[in-house]
């Protein structure tokens, strides 16, 4: 039974995640259901994530409590707090900024939040690329690549400002071609759910999807702790653009621990929330 389950969850894991839960989450926004059920998905997806972790986990060190569980939650709270508050201004923007009515209402609302999920993900890879070449950027980023082991919560584990970045360079161009409420919706839940796959430590699989989704195994590579070697694997839904970029980075054999993630430049990174705050900030 314990084998069954464990395969199950190594097959199973990611369709639930990105077809079961991101269905439910799109057939709830195209209703306008009530945000609470929205909520109640992310948990869904927090607690599914968490459980495969453990049944198929990739290390066992990764998993439990350790020293830096707590600060990584703060970082969920703060950082999806702000995805949520931005997905509610989407209005407000919309009036300032009155779209040219390009969106592509007449299409089936989940190919809507499809076409969605494809832009924000342009415009969020190349921050995150910009974010490894441009120095200011890069500071903010680095709070993000100081992580030394692989969990759900790692996905959110980001400074403020640059997990603010990213996200106005993935909605920016389709507020302007005029984004409704409902597939902003869908599409902040579809974030979270990304982020919680892309830094699992389940050992799941995914079979050829490995080269086009960005998932745990592409994206561990981008953790590599040396400079210039972690500069790969940049996609935060697919890796469409680091293969047109020739970013993209891949070997089947490799195996991560702990010490080859983080940052060999800076192994003295703060590790508390406030000291990741204001780390950015300080002069060097």
């Amino acid at each position: 039974m314990h084998t069954a389950l464990r395969r199950l969850a190594r097959y199973g894991y990611v369709p639930f995640m990105l077809l079961g839960l991101n269905g439910i989450g799109i057939t709830l926004a195209a209703t306008h259901a009530p945000k609470p059920w929205l909520l109640l998905v992310l948990a869904t997806a927090i607690a599914t994530s968490f459980a495969a972790e453990r049944l198929i986990p990739y290390d066992d060190t990764w998993n439990g409590a350790q020293p830096d569980s707590t600060r990584d939650r703060v970082h969920a709270v703060v950082n999806e707090t702000l995805i949520l508050v931005s997905t509610a201004l989407i209005p407000l923007l919309a009036a300032l900024v009155p779209a040219p009515g390009f969106w592509p209402d007449t299409l089936p609302f989940a190919i809507q939040v499809l076409f969605a999920i494809l832009v924000a993900d342009s415009g969020i890879t190349l921050v995150h690329l910009a974010s490894h070449r441009i120095g200011v950027l890069w500071r903010f980023h680095a709070v993000h690549h100081s992580v030394t082991r692989f969990y759900g919560l790692n996905g959110l584990m980001k400074h403020p400002l640059h997990q603010s970045a990213e996200m106005a360079a993935g909605v920016a161009p389709l507020i302007l071609i005029g984004l409704p409420v409902d597939v902003a919706t869908a599409l902040a839940l579809a974030v979270a759910i990304q982020l919680l796959l892309q830094h699992s430590n389940a050992d799941y699989r995914v079979g050829p999807l490995t080269y086009v989704l960005a998932l745990n195994e592409g994206h561990r590579f981008h953790h590599l702790k040396w400079p210039g070697i972690g500069d790969v694997n940049f996609g935060l839904f697919t890796l469409i653009w680091d293969h047109l970029l020739r970013t993209y980075s891949y070997d089947p054999r490799r195996r991560f621990s702990s010490d080859q993630l983080g940052m060999a430049a800076h192994p003295d990174y703060p590790v508390g929330y406030l000291d990741q705050l204001a780390e950015p900030f300080r002069r060097r």
